[in-house]
C-alpha cells in the first residue's frame, strides 16, 4: 500500500504540473523560445503521466490482495481505475470496523454548525480527514448521480426532503464510501438490489 500510495501520489504531483504547463501555453503572450519549452515539458510529462499509469496498474496487477480488491471497486457505477487505485492507496478500508468509520477518516460525515444555543447552520461535510479522498471522490459522485440508477433515486429523495445540489454530492461522496467498504467486507461485486436496501 505504501508503494501505492508513493505511485498514485507522484501521479498527482505530474498532473498537476501538466495543468499548469497548459495553463500557462494556453494564455499566450510568451516568446517562440517559452513556447517550445513549455511544448517540451508538456510532452515529457506526458510520457511520465502514461509511464506511471502503467506503473500503477501493473502494482496493484503483481499483489493478488490490491488486485481483487480493484475488481470489487471497479464493479460500483461511478467508480473508475484511477479512482479505485486513489482509494487503495489512501485507505486501508480493511482496518475498519464498519463504514461510518472510513466515512469519518474520509472527511465526509456531516457536522452541525451551532454557535451558543440560538444560531444553527446548515449541515457541512466535517472535512476532518485527508483532502485527496474528497477531491477523487467529486467527479465519481457526478457520473454515479448520472449514471447509477440507485444512486439517481436516493438522490431525488434528498432533493425532494431540501437538500442543497452541495449536500447531494457530499452525501452521493459519503454513499459511494459505504457502496466501496460494503463491496470489500462481503468480498462480493456491487449489487443494485442490495444497495437499494441498504
Amino acid at each position: 500500500m505504501r508503494e501505492l500510495q508513493a505511485l498514485v501520489r507522484r501521479l498527482d504531483s505530474l498532473i498537476e504540473m501538466h495543468t499548469m504547463e497548459l495553463n500557462r501555453l494556453s494564455s499566450g503572450g510568451t516568446t517562440t523560445e517559452v513556447k517550445l519549452s513549455i511544448e517540451s515539458l508538456i510532452k515529457h510529462l506526458e510520457e511520465q503521466i502514461s509511464h506511471t499509469e502503467k506503473l500503477i496498474r501493473k502494482h496493484i496487477q503483481n499483489h493478488p490482495g490490491l488486485r481483487a480488491d480493484r475488481d470489487l471497486l471497479l464493479s460500483i457505477p461511478g467508480l473508475g481505475e484511477a479512482t479505485v487505485a486513489r482509494l487503495m492507496s489512501e485507505i486501508n478500508f480493511h482496518q475498519y470496523e464498519n463504514a461510518r468509520q472510513v466515512a469519518a477518516f474520509a472527511g465526509l460525515v456531516p457536522r452541525l454548525r451551532e454557535s451558543g444555543q440560538s444560531v444553527r447552520g446548515r449541515p457541512r461535510l466535517s472535512k476532518m480527514g485527508t483532502p485527496r479522498i474528497r477531491h477523487s471522490l467529486y467527479f465519481p459522485a457526478m457520473t454515479a448521480l448520472r449514471c447509477n440508477p440507485v444512486i439517481k433515486a436516493w438522490a431525488s429523495g434528498l432533493r425532494e426532503r431540501g437538500k442543497c445540489e452541495m449536500q447531494i454530492i457530499g452525501a452521493v461522496m459519503r454513499k459511494l464510501i459505504h457502496l466501496a467498504y460494503g463491496v470489500l467486507k462481503s468480498g462480493k461485486p456491487y449489487d443494485p438490489l442490495h444497495a437499494q436496501n441498504a
